[in-house]
């Protein structure tokens, strides 16, 4: 793309050429990152493996709040059903 059809392009956008040449340069260094910038199978399996506890843990705590709140619902119902002959 020549100098012309860059600047109409990116007029149409909304971009600066500098911004484009920034995010070229980012790109293209973030490309030709060495191997060693990724995670290894490993690692990645690891972190799989963690996903799994937090989500096991929240789905746990989740459910633990679900019945927490059900019996403070039926407890206050309870409540409001023998208070009711009192008040008379």
């Amino acid at each position: 793309m020549n100098e012309a059809d860059k600047s109409a392009w990116c007029r149409t956008h909304g971009v600066y050429p500098e911004d484009l040449a920034k995010w070229r340069a980012s790109a293209t260094t973030a490309l030709a990152a060495p191997e060693e910038m990724r995670a290894s199978p490993q690692a990645t399996r690891q972190d799989r493996k963690r996903i799994k506890e937090l989500e096991r843990e929240l789905l746990r705590k989740d459910r633990a709040l679900a019945e927490t709140a059900a019996l403070l619902v039926l407890s206050k119902k309870v409540q409001a059903i023998f208070n009711k002959g009192e008040d008379e």
